[in-house]
This record gives C-alpha cells, structure tokens and sequence, in this order.
C-alpha cells in the first residue's frame, strides 16, 4: 500500500474509533482535538512549540479550500496552537461537517511535517500516535 494512502487510512480510522457511537458533537470536537493535542505532544520536543503551531496554523488554511465555511475563521486564529479554539469552531458544525473537516484537518497536517522532514521520520512520529488511539481510550472516555 502506498505510504500516503496508509497514513490516510490510519488517520481515518484512528478518528472513527475515537468518535465511535459518539453522538455529542462537543465529544466528536473533542475527539479530534484530542488527537491534535497527541501530536503536539509528539512534535513539540522536535519542532518546538512555535514549529508545531506553525504547522497546525498552515494545515488549518490548507484545508479551507476544501471547507469554505472556515475560511473566515482563519484570519481570527492566533498564532499558538489553540485546541480551545479548535473544539468550539467544530462545535458549531454539523458532526458529519466535523468529522470530514477533521479529517482532512489530520491529513494535511501529516502531509505538512512528511514534507518538512520527509514521510518516513513524519510516519515514525504521528502513525505511532494514530496507531496508538486506535488501540488505546474508549471514544465514550474522551471528555477532554
């Protein structure tokens, strides 16, 4: 399988276990900041705390040519990587908006960093945090 369509694949479903028979969509919100917040904790000793929010501000405006409706929001984002933020502005979406916004949300932030410093140290750093989500918290448990 192609290393992009894995990466993908996992952040998907990594995802999709984590809102599993999630209706709330404060909970799906959290879900997906919940593994924003992983990866932060990942990157941060690598690319610092400053590199990681450069990469999740650069992700978020990426992925307002596929979602619209939030590139007005862009403007509003600060500099930090704020998950608070993150949570409320998917609060407001429909959950399949959500999902689908956090999905490509995770996708280009990936794809980001393995264009920074190349797919294989990028898979050895987030596809460990996508692989550990799906083996790891009950989505019922997210309440972050």
């Amino acid at each position: 399988m192609h290393a992009e369509n894995e990466a993908d694949r996992r952040i998907v479903a990594s995802l999709a276990q984590r809102i599993e028979g999630v209706f709330d969509l404060s909970k799906v919100a959290n879900a997906i900041a919940s593994l924003f917040e992983d990866a932060q904790a990942s990157l941060v000793p690598i690319l610092g705390p400053k590199g990681v929010a450069a990469l999740y501000r650069r992700s978020y405006f990426l992925c307002t040519a596929k979602h619209p409706q939030f590139a007005t929001t862009y403007e509003s984002l600060g500099v930090a990587m704020n998950l608070v933020e993150l949570r409320g502005l998917l609060a407001n979406q429909t959950k399949e908006d959500a999902v689908f916004f956090g999905e490509e949300y995770l996708k280009s932030f990936y794809e980001l960093l393995a264009t920074l410093i190349g797919r294989s140290l990028a898979a050895r750093l987030l596809l460990d945090v996508w692989a550990n989500s799906l083996s790891g918290a009950n989505p019922q448990e997210i309440s972050r």
